[in-house]
């Protein structure tokens, strides 16, 4: 197969880091403004055509099924990102539902939906982990090897798909309940207490001091177990990168 022209090339390489960088919230927040995303999008591009050989499009249907392959290629790679932050916001989600504060909802930066105040916590913690740790090198990295593995024009749908989504679905929600377990434990313990009292001593009225009672120790727990949520999101980065990939190869 011919090579395309270079502007045709240039068009077609800019695809998967342009769908890589619109899908993750590092790069593509709704808090990064448009002309840094392009600009990024533009230097990715050009460093990364002469090192890519992009074949010539047959047809305007060839070109669409180049171009779709390629943003399917770059939106799995993105996943990584996104199953790490949404991992660490379901933690929030739990955790705030168990203590009680649920209800307590802004709106988060990142994705400008509605979330809870754990859950924005913990998001803009995987946030400042993920490129504490330089993860963000390490996903350029794979974006490059991709072109090695997955070249424009050689993407294809298989039945491998489905089990790498679940792979990578499996680390949004093993982080969630790791980072949300101490909570979930410690306030089972004071519920079992407090269905105790009720016994021993009905005429307390717990539902006036169960609400406190379970606000203030989450509280303390969350203080003092926040220091290891960086440390866990920090392990679970490289198995968030390997699923991803695995989602992407899947393709061929």
């Amino acid at each position: 197969m011919n090579e395309a022209w270079p502007l045709v090339a240039l068009g077609i390489i800019l695809v998967r880091p342009g769908v890589l960088i619109i899908a993750t919230p590092v790069f593509g927040g709704s808090f990064i403004p448009p002309p840094v995303r392009i600009a990024l999008t533009l230097a990715l591009g050009v460093v990364l055509l002469p090192l890519v050989r992009t074949p010539a499009p047959s047809s305007v249907a060839g070109l669409a099924l180049i171009v779709g392959g390629e943003a399917a290629v770059g939106l799995a790679l993105a996943m990584s990102i996104r199953a790490l932050i949404a991992g660490a916001e379901l933690a929030g989600h739990v955790a705030g539902f168990q203590i009680g504060i649920g209800y307590a909802a802004i709106v988060d930066p990142q994705s400008g939906a509605r979330n809870n105040v754990l859950s924005a916590l913990y998001g803009s913690l995987a946030t400042v982990v993920f490129l504490g740790i330089n993860a963000h090198h390490a996903l350029l990295r794979a974006l490059t090897r991709s072109y090695d593995i997955l070249p424009p024009g050689e993407w294809q749908a298989n039945t491998g798909i489905a089990d790498a989504a679940t792979r990578l679905l499996g680390v949004v929600f093993l982080l969630g309940v790791q980072l949300a377990m101490p909570v979930i434990i410690v306030l089972l313990m004071v519920e079992v207490a407090l269905g105790l009292v009720s016994r021993v001593a009905p005429a307390l009225n717990l539902m006036v001091i169960g609400f406190p009672l379970r606000l203030g120790v989450g509280l303390l727990v969350l203080a003092a177990g926040i220091q290891v949520v960086p440390g866990a999101i920090a392990r679970y980065v490289p198995a968030a990168l390997e699923a991803a990939g695995r989602l992407a190869w899947a393709h061929r």
